[in-house]
């Protein structure tokens, strides 16, 4: 499984990282449909209204979920390293949220 972000491809000019990772124990924290678990994919994106959006699918599915806890501030560190913290949050489980800043 892919847990390294990967900047999205698609001809969008915005900053944007996908990655897949299997969800700990209590999987990942969703606005729609509370928690979800298994082979999840990760996509973190910069939205127009300057915030970081966290959104999260069962891998290969078709419908998106917000990560509770999004959308947020951007840290001073960087997009992409809030990513690898999402990340890392999901795979530890226990209903994981979007880290935050």
């Amino acid at each position: 499984m892919n847990d390294t972000p990967q900047p999205a491809s698609g001809g969008t000019a915005a900053e944007q990282y996908t990655g897949q990772v299997l969800a700990g124990p209590g999987g990942a924290m969703t606005d729609e449909v509370g928690v979800i678990t298994g082979d999840l994919t990760l996509t973190t994106s910069l939205g127009d209204d300057g915030l970081a959006h966290s959104r999260i699918q069962y891998t290969d599915a078709d419908e998106w979920y917000t990560l509770t806890g999004s959308p947020q501030k951007p840290p001073a560190r960087g997009l992409r390293t809030l990513h690898e913290q999402t990340l890392k949050a999901v795979r530890t489980g226990g209903a994981a949220e979007a880290p935050r800043t």
